[in-house]
């Protein structure tokens, strides 16, 4: 994409702009050769030349030749990211689930720490001494002169996007709880904070199965669902940073009661929890049992197929409301529902059909995540990465300070 200058820049402002915009374009593809930044981005060739050079002193990307990954030919100056030069730590927040990560520059999961699977996440002292103490643990095993730029947190909850306050999550019991603050203050750390939904949809968009699309939706969940969305290529947050909450769409006005307060929210229809019922297994199983159930459906056990077309009907209708409404080029489901996809596609693609317009739906691409358990992470690095990409000499400057 062509970057232009913007009118009443200053010359530091233009070349503060450029250099996060080289390293971007490297942190997300992984490979830019100079001619195809000098395309992109619209300068001349000594121009690229000298902004790759400051970052390459700076640690940050490293030059080699074409010919070193076998092409034929003259050999051309290609910029790749130096994984180890900076890294953030991305953590993964969820009702039953901790991950931490180490996440170097490029988008490479380099390290990782799973805390006590399957325990409940929702007392919140133990939580946030549980990320503490696997953030500490990375660190210390990083490499010697690796830099650590900051903390990316995914929260199965609403967030306000003006300062980072976790509003409400409801599956933790979390009412407006600064943990950003918390933990940046704990960590010493710039600390983000964001919706899992949302960072979900970010990390697919940029790496994972929707990319090249500008218009998404990805619907995840676990204990809950949650929906992020696309328009543009750019977030739909709306006016606080609350757009997005899909779990909470009524698809089924005579269902059971939400924790929100409402009742036949989608995610209590077609979540984890929705088809354990349906199967009849207690409620409070967990994945391993969901995972039980949805391996009987593929072995073709009736019972536990036609509870799986159940909630699979439910998904769709739910999809269906989404299509109409945002017009997409693709529905990403994941997580969970993904899993439940693969079983009863044919089931919900019908119902996705029923449900929705014919022009909409005619357009429209459905499809499982291509990141798996780790979109939130990834998505929680990329939140944590954007200060380094916006201004990556100023950034390296604080932290030197």
């Amino acid at each position: 994409m062509t970057r232009r200058r913007i009118r009443g820049s200053t010359q530091d402002d233009v070349r503060r702009h450029n250099l996060g915009t080289i390293l971007t374009e490297v942190h997300r593809h992984g490979c830019r050769s100079r001619a195809e930044l000098t395309a992109e981005m619209g300068l001349n060739r000594s121009t690229i030349g000298d902004l790759v050079a400051e970052l390459v002193e700076a640690g940050l990307v490293l030059e080699r030749s074409a010919s070193a990954r076998g092409r034929a030919g003259r050999p051309s100056l290609e910029v790749v990211p130096c994984p180890d030069a900076a890294y953030v730590l991305a953590v993964d927040l969820g009702v039953r689930h901790l991950v931490v990560a180490r996440v170097g520059l490029g988008g490479d999961v380099l390290d990782r720490v799973e805390a006590e699977p399957g325990r409940d996440w929702s007392e919140l002292d133990a939580t946030v001494d549980a990320i503490v103490e696997a953030c500490r643990r990375l660190r210390v095993g990083a490499p010697d002169g690796a830099r650590c730029v900051g903390v990316g947190l995914s929260v199965p909850g609403v967030v306000r996007q003006e300062d980072g306050l976790l509003r409400f999550a409801p599956n933790l019991g979390w009412i407006d709880l600064p943990l950003g603050a918390r933990l940046g203050e704990r960590l010493d750390l710039p600390a983000f904070l964001a919706n899992d939904a949302d960072l979900g949809a970010l990390a697919e968009h940029w790496r994972g199965a929707a990319v090249g699309y500008d218009h998404v939706v990805v619907i995840s969940g676990e204990i809950g669902i949650g929906g992020g969305i696309l328009v543009g290529g750019r977030p739909l947050r709306g006016r606080g940073g609350y757009a997005g909450e899909i779990g909470h769409l009524r698809v089924n006005p005579d269902g059971r009661l939400c924790r929100c307060g409402s009742v036949g929210c989608l995610e209590t229809e077609a979540g984890v929890e929705a088809l354990l019922g349906a199967a009849g297994r207690p409620v409070d199983g967990g994945l391993r049992a969901y995972r039980e159930v949805l391996a009987r459906v593929a072995a073709g056990e009736p019972k536990a197929a036609e509870a799986a077309a159940g909630v699979a009907r439910w998904l769709g209708a739910g999809v269906g409301m989404l299509v109409n409404t945002f017009n997409p080029d693709i529905v990403v489901l994941g997580g969970p529902l993904g899993e439940l996809f693969a079983v009863t596609e044919d089931v919900v693609r019908r119902t996705v059909a029923r449900s929705s317009l014919v022009a909409p739906h005619e357009q429209v691409r459905l499809a499982v995540s291509a990141l798996g358990t780790d979109a939130q992470v990834i998505g929680a690095a990329e939140l944590a990465f954007a200060p380094l990409l916006e201004d990556p000499i100023g950034v390296l400057t604080s932290l030197a300070a």
